[in-house]
């Protein structure tokens, strides 16, 4: 099962060691093996958690509301470093601290003179195991930060909390004091998890972008389809109103006057204004064909004029020619 940790521990009769110049305090207790209220560690859980405390940032009290929120800048105070597991003891590492800190020289201070008043919080996932009456840490999967906190010891030692602790703890502190309430599981909403752990956000939303891509997909063609169906509507509405022929049911095209690719290009016209233009100026081609056709002579079979058998006899030259020209 995994769970949501905060933990406790203060550095209690350890010996601390101070390097001002340098801002770091050596020897800091960060972890322990067993805690007073039934959790237990195992020591193989802390050696492969070593990696996941070294280089953890260290912040100034618990972060406002749940214990993944975001921190604010100003509660930096530094980071962990050098972390080392000791056998039978826990993990222990040095504190680098900001020496221009704010609370730098209370920090100091407290190391010097009272250690077990530098006190740790942590804020871990872990994977636990019910063992009877014991539940046994197996693995810390992920060190979300690490607080310094006041008054550590009268936590009694090691100080764990679940998630159902913090919320139950979080309600009966606002009760007391007035402070928005721990949030539980049922309070968390998308914007939180989207600044807090944005990684889940991707793996629900990564099933369902292939999707949305083939429905956009399927959307555009739609899209198309019904331009192409508005143009060729408005192709037809145009071609009766300028008295041109149609294409047959059957998709053939007059080739004399309306080809193919004559409504090609009033499919793939710009707009109505193109289309227009362009059938005007078919109907003024095919009008000056019509007015030159007309206007040509017009021959006739010659036999029957000779010998008169639709036409009157032609005397002289002049009516030969009146008759070729069909007059």
């Amino acid at each position: 099962m995994s769970e949501l940790l905060q933990e406790y521990v203060d550095s209690g009769s350890q010996r601390l060691r101070v390097d001002r110049d340098a801002g770091v305090i050596r020897g800091v207790k960060l972890l322990g093996l067993a805690s007073r209220n039934g959790r237990r560690y195992r020591e193989n859980a802390l050696v492969e958690a070593v990696a996941l405390y070294e280089g953890a940032k260290v912040n100034i009290n618990h972060p406002k509301g749940h214990p993944l929120a975001p921190r604010d800048y100003q509660d930096r105070l530094g980071m962990v470093r050098g972390v080392q597991f000791r056998p039978g003891e826990g993990l222990f590492g040095d504190l680098h601290f900001n020496p221009r800190h704010a609370l730098s020289e209370q920090l100091v201070w407290d190391a010097e003179h009272a250690p077990q008043n530098v006190g740790m919080s942590h804020n871990v996932l872990a994977r636990t195991k019910q063992n009877g009456n014991e539940t046994v840490v197996e693995a810390i999967t992920k060190v979300q930060s690490i607080d310094l906190v006041a008054d550590p010891a009268t936590t009694t030692g090691l100080y764990e909390q679940t998630a159902n602790d913090l919320a139950a703890a979080g309600s009966a502190a606002a009760s007391a004091t007035g402070e928005p309430p721990v949030a539980t599981v049922e309070a968390i909403t998308l914007e939180s998890l989207r600044r807090q752990r944005p990684e889940l956000i991707c793996e629900i939303e990564r099933p369902l972008e292939a999707e949305v891509t083939q429905l956009r997909c399927q959307l555009n063609d739609l899209a198309a389809k019904e331009a192409t169906y508005r143009r060729r509507d408005l192709v037809h509405q145009l071609l009766e109103e300028y008295h041109l022929p149609l294409p047959t049911p059957t998709g053939n095209f007059d080739s004399a006057v309306v080809s193919e690719r004559f409504v090609s290009s009033l499919m793939h016209a710009a707009d109505e204004g193109e289309i227009r233009a362009l059938l005007e100026e078919r109907v003024a081609l095919l009008r000056d064909a019509t007015r030159r056709e007309s206007g040509r002579p017009k021959s006739k079979d010659q036999v029957a004029v000779a010998d008169g058998r639709s036409v009157p006899p032609v005397r002289n030259s002049v009516e030969f020619a009146a008759a070729v020209r069909g007059r």
